[in-house]
Order: C-alpha cells, then structure tokens, then sequence
C-alpha cells in the first residue's frame, strides 16, 4: 500500500510500514510541515496514497471530496505511543487494505476499528 503521514504520524510508525513493504511519504520527508488539510488531500488523491493522521478534520473534508476514491486510517487512540499504533496496525492492515483502496475512512481505536465508506452519506 501507498502512505502519506500526517505531522502527527511518528517516524517510528513510518519505518515500521517501510520495514513491512509499504511506500510511505512522511509530510515532513518533502518538507511539507505547514500543509494544509485541503492539499494534503489533494496530493494523497493525486499520488493514490491512503492518508495515516490523528486530525479529525480529515473526516469533514472528505466529506466534500465529490466521489474522489481516497483512503484515510484516523488514529483515535488513548495509548499513543508508537509501539502500540504498530502494533494496531499490524492486526488490522489486511482487513481494512480493500475498502482504503475503494475509499475509505477506517477510524482505529485502541481495542477496535471502524470502516466508514466513502462518500459520506452518498
């Protein structure tokens, strides 16, 4: 799978998904600290990346994409420590890889995950 990290995404989350195959692109790889929301859902829909965050924002706007197919893992975690968001990942990355890639938000809590297909609503 494609990534795109969030500021708040550690590089200890990242290594791990490079570790395990994935392409992932850290905002701050390129850079891009101060992006805001809007472009950073600009370049995950024009690079085909799943969006990795802890901003509940991302829920509102994509709620406006207009049908574009994009995915995003929302991390709402008490334990947010980088072991344990590793951790998550690993028991739920090949359940949620088929509905991110159809478009999806898949909210990851600490004892379970939610699948949101997108859009909302529609």
């Amino acid at each position: 799978m494609k990534f795109l990290a969030d500021m708040g995404v550690s590089q200890q989350v990242v290594a791990y998904l490079r570790g395990a195959g994935h392409s992932v692109i850290h905002l701050r790889d390129e850079k891009l600290e101060r992006l805001s929301d809007e472009l950073i859902v600009s370049k995950a829909i024009r690079e085909s990346r799943i969006i990795l965050t802890f901003d509940l924002d991302f829920g509102e706007i994509l709620a406006l994409t207009s049908g574009a197919v994009i995915g995003v893992i929302l991390f709402r975690l008490n334990n947010t420590r980088s072991s344990f968001i590793v951790k998550r990942l690993e028991s739920m990355l090949r359940d949620v890889e088929t509905p991110l890639e159809e478009g999806a938000i898949v909210v990851v809590e600490d004892a379970r995950y939610r699948i949101r297909r997108l859009p909302i609503g529609g």
